[in-house]
C-alpha cells in the first residue's frame, strides 16, 4: 500500500469528510557553470508528502518529508478546529480520464548520471568559447519525477515526468549574451543552441550606440515576450484576480482586448511541452483553453478553491510547483497556467525586421514587474541582447528602460511571428513564446 492509499485509509477511518494526499518522488541533477568551468555537480533524491483535509467545511493541511501518513492527517485535523469554514467548498474532484501525453517522460533522462550532466554542460561550454568572450557562466538541470494523487473520492492517479534546461550567460568586454533551451526528453535537448546562441548575442552587441527618448517600435523576441507572459499577463488571467476586479480585464469577457492576429492560451497536451500535464495537481482533468482568441478574452484560469468561490467549476490549474521543475506536494495548490503559449502568427522573424522602419529589437528583459497591476502599467529594463532597427537593417544599441500598460501593448501588436520556443524566466513558470512587434512603445534610455 502506498503512503497515499494510507492516508486516504486512515481518514477515512476517523471520519474525515475529504482526504487529499500526494506524493512526490524526485531526482534532481544541478551542474553549476562559473568563470568558463564546471564548478559544481550534485545529485539529489527526494521525497516527501503532503495532505489536504476538509472537515466540517474547514480546510487544513500538512507536508512533511517524513512519510508518516496517520501523523499528517492527525496533525492536520487538529489544526482544522481553529480554522474558518468556507461554506462555498464543495467536493474533491473524482476519478476521471486523463489525456495520453507526447514526450513528457523519457527513460533516457531517468538513466542520466551525474557524470553524464557533466559532458552536456561541457558541451554547453565548449560552444560559448571565443577568444572575445571573457566568461561564462550557466546551469544545466535535470528533474525526473513520479507523482501520485489519491482522494477519498477514489481518485488514483500517478504520472512520470522528465525535465532537462540549460542557461548561458557569456561576457566580453562591452557586451553580454544569454542563451537557453529546454526540453522532456534528452534527444529534442540541443546543448550546443545554448552556448552558441549566448555567444552571438554577446560578439553582435559590441559598440552599441544610444537609443533616442521617446515613442518607438520594439520587436519582443521569445525570451522578452517569456519574461512578459510570466510577470505581466499571466496573474491577469486568473479568477480569483478577475473576480476580485485586480485584473485589468476583469469584467472584460467576451470583449475584444488585442489585435486579431493574437491568440494566448494554455496547451497542457502539447508534446515535449515544458508544462505539460495530463492532470492538474489536485486530480482535475487538463485541456487547451484559450484566454484570448483573436483578440478577444474567452476564459480565465482556476483551481478548485478558487472556483468554488465563484459558485463555478475549476477550469483544471491547480500547481504544486516543484524546484527547480515539474511538481512538488504543498498541500495546498495555487493557480496557474501549465504551458501558456502565444499561438504562431503568419509572418517570420526576418520579415518582422524588415517591415520596421524605425525601431529596437529587445532580446530579453530584466526586473520585470507590476507598477499598477489593476491598470496592467508594467515596468521592464532591456539590457543586453538590444539593436536599433533602422529600415531593417539593425545596430547594437544600448540599455532603455520601458515603462507601458498591457491593454495598450496587446492593441498596438502589429506582428506575430510563425515561430515559437519555449523559454524559462527566473522563478517562473514555463511558456512558450513567439516574436511580437508592438508598435508606439515609449522608452526611455538608461545612460
Amino acid at each position: 500500500m502506498s503512503v497515499c492509499s494510507e492516508a486516504i485509509s486512515y481518514s477515512r477511518k476517523i471520519g474525515v469528510d475529504e482526504c487529499e494526499s500526494v506524493f512526490c518522488s524526485k531526482k534532481i541533477i544541478t551542474v553549476r557553470i562559473t568563470d568558463s568551468q564546471i564548478t559544481e555537480t550534485k545529485e539529489n533524491y527526494e521525497t516527501s508528502m503532503g495532505v489536504r483535509l476538509i472537515h466540517g467545511k474547514r480546510i487544513a493541511s500538512c507536508q512533511s518529508t517524513k512519510l508518516e501518513p496517520s501523523v499528517l492527517v492527525d496533525a492536520a485535523l487538529r489544526s482544522a478546529q481553529k480554522l474558518t469554514r468556507r461554506e462555498f467548498w464543495q467536493s474533491l474532484p473524482s476519478e476521471t480520464r486523463t489525456a495520453k501525453l507526447q514526450k513528457a517522460n523519457d527513460a533516457k533522462l531517468w538513466e542520466v548520471s551525474p557524470l553524464d550532466a557533466a559532458d552536456i554542460a561541457q558541451q554547453m561550454i565548449n560552444s560559448a568559447d571565443h577568444k572575445k568572450i571573457t566568461r561564462i557562466s550557466g546551469s544545466l538541470n535535470i528533474v525526473c519525477d513520479h507523482y501520485e494523487v489519491q482522494n477519498t473520492n477514489q481518485l488514483n492517479l500517478t504520472e512520470n515526468a522528465t525535465y532537462v534546461s540549460g542557461t548561458i550567460n557569456t561576457e566580453s568586454e562591452y557586451a553580454s549574451g544569454v542563451g537557453q533551451a529546454n526540453s522532456r526528453i534528452l534527444a529534442d535537448f540541443d546543448a550546443g543552441s545554448i552556448g552558441f546562441e549566448a555567444k552571438q548575442m554577446c560578439l553582435r552587441s559590441a559598440n552599441p550606440q544610444n537609443c533616442e527618448a521617446g515613442m518607438t517600435t520594439i520587436v519582443f523576441e521569445p525570451m522578452a515576450v517569456g519574461e512578459l507572459l510570466s510577470f505581466v499577463f499571466t496573474p491577469n488571467f486568473g479568477l480569483k484576480t478577475y473576480s476580485e476586479n485586480r485584473s485589468c480585464f476583469s469584467e472584460k469577457i467576451g470583449a475584444r482586448i488585442a489585435t486579431d492576429g493574437l491568440s494566448l492560451l494554455d496547451e497542457p497536451h502539447a508534446a515535449n511541452g515544458f508544462g505539460a500535464k495530463s492532470f492538474d495537481d489536485e486530480g482535475s482533468p487538463t485541456q487547451n483553453t484559450y484566454y484570448i482568441r483573436n483578440g478577444v478574452f474567452e476564459n480565465t484560469y482556476s483551481n478548485c478553491y478558487d472556483a468554488f468561490k465563484e459558485h463555478t467549476i475549476s477550469s483544471g490549474n491547480a500547481v504544486r510547483a516543484g524546484s527547480p521543475h515539474g511538481r512538488s506536494t504543498t498541500p495546498i495548490p495555487a493557480a496557474a497556467p501549465h504551458n501558456l503559449t502565444i499561438e504562431s502568427g503568419k509572418t517570420s522573424h526576418e520579415e518582422i525586421i524588415k517591415e520596421t522602419k524605425n525601431g529596437i529589437l529587445v532580446s530579453r528583459l530584466w526586473y520585470t514587474y507590476p507598477v499598477n497591476p489593476i491598470r496592467g502599467d508594467f515596468s521592464c529594463t532591456a539590457r543586453s541582447g538590444i539593436w536599433s532597427i533602422r529600415n531593417g537593417k539593425m545596430v547594437p544599441a544600448k540599455p532603455v528602460r520601458i515603462t507601458y500598460g498591457l491593454p495598450e501593448l496587446l492593441k498596438n501588436i502589429a506582428f506575430v511571428s510563425d515561430s515559437k520556443r519555449t523559454v524559462l524566466s527566473w522563478a517562473a513558470m514555463p511558456v512558450t513564446a513567439t516574436t511580437i512587434s508592438c508598435d508606439r512603445i515609449p522608452v526611455v534610455p538608461i545612460r
